[in-house]
Order: C-alpha cells, then structure tokens, then sequence
C-alpha cells in the first residue's frame, strides 16, 4: 500500500488474520508469563519461571509479528522494543516490591507474637 502522506498504513486485507491471531497470541503469552513467572517465584520452583521466560520468548514472536503486520516502522519501533523491555523488567520490579512490602508484615507479626506491642488493635485482626 501506499504511504498516506506519512501516516500510519492500513492493515491490508490479507494481513488481517495475522494481526488478529498475533494480538490475541500476545494477550495469551504475556499472561502466561505473568502468571508462570509469579507462581515460580512464590512457590520457589525456579523451572516454572524458565517457562515463563520460553512464553516471553512467545510474546515477543508475536509482538513483532502484530507490528510487521500492523507497518508499525520508524517512532512506532521503538515503541515496541520499550513495551518488551518494560514487561520484560515489570515482573521482576514487582516482585521486589511485594517482597519488601510484606518482609515488614512478617517482622511485626513475629514482634506481636513474642509480647511486644503490635501497631494493629486486637480487635482488628
């Protein structure tokens, strides 16, 4: 198709299965890499995260399948590689947030049970 004076290209017709099978393949792997990649971490089965990062291997087929079928070139390019990049890293930063949010949890939990103080009424847990 022709470029419509420097914007974006329609998807062509027969490209149109292509970009509806790549998106719906990109909602499946980055979920399953979420969710393979928490459930590895919180059960310490380091294996489920490696097949975390085989269905990110997944979505970043179908990432660049969605943008070669979509003509997203140029800007929109990088676009995409900050998307991988950000979902790639978003996991992980989770992750440690969690852990540094619930390791203060647990330690005024074990202060609550050995007689100190708790900052929560005991009426309230």
């Amino acid at each position: 198709m022709e470029d419509c004076d420097g914007m974006l290209q329609p998807v062509e017709l027969q490209d149109f299965f292509i970009t509806f099978f790549s998106a719906a393949m990109v909602i499946l792997f980055g979920a399953l890499y979420a969710m393979l990649f928490a459930w590895g971490r919180l059960h310490n089965r380091p294996r489920l995260v490696w097949w975390g990062y085989a269905a990110y291997a997944g979505l970043v087929a179908a990432v660049l399948t969605l943008a070669d079928a979509t003509h997203l070139t140029g800007l929109w390019t990088w676009l995409v590689v900050a998307m991988l990049v950000g979902y790639l890293v978003a996991p992980h930063a989770i992750w440690h947030l969690c852990q540094g949010t619930h390791a203060g949890m647990e330690d005024e939990e074990a202060a609550a049970g050995q007689g100190r103080a708790s900052p929560v009424h005991p009426a309230q847990r």
